[in-house]
């Protein structure tokens, strides 16, 4: 799943219009002009497409958060990860506050159910052994899922 995938489906969910985004993403501590956003928001096939950088989605997704919960005590995340599939589904979950039930519940509602044990394992450490990447199907039926759930 791109990053363009994650601005999209998230512009439909949220129900937010371009200036949003770029104030989520000025929020999240990145930059991001309309001409560059109307790019990003472009289909692969069409003319002008511009493939959305890791450093835009994660401003916007952390821009989501700010949000949603409002600023973290003690001035925010002090260490970078790799910002993956892992890292978007981890942002995902504090933006919404999702439990584990409601990602499992999620995850049902977009036909792909897992086990509490598989979910768990995609927060783990890189390092761990039972750690999971997240593929980008289960990141995409989780977006679908999310919108779903959502708007009940």
């Amino acid at each position: 799943m791109t990053h363009n995938d994650i601005l999209r489906r998230l512009r439909f969910t949220l129900n937010i219009n371009n200036e949003a985004i770029i104030d989520l993403v000025t929020k999240g501590g990145g930059a991001l002009s309309m001409d560059k956003l109307d790019k990003y928001l472009k289909r692969e096939d069409e003319e002008g497409y511009e493939e959305c950088s890791a450093k835009d989605c994660a401003a916007f997704l952390d821009g989501v958060i700010l949000w949603k919960r409002g600023p973290q005590e003690g001035g925010g995340p002090k260490k970078k990860m790799d910002f993956d599939n892992n890292m978007i589904l981890r942002k995902l979950r504090i933006a919404f506050e999702l439990k584990d039930v409601d990602m499992l519940a999620i995850l049902d509602l977009a036909g792909m159910p897992i086990s509490k044990s598989e979910l768990s394992a995609f927060f783990r450490a890189p390092k761990h052994r039972n750690y999971m990447q997240v593929q980008s199907q289960l990141l995409r039926r989780f977006m679908v899922g999310l919108d779903k759930y959502l708007r009940q």
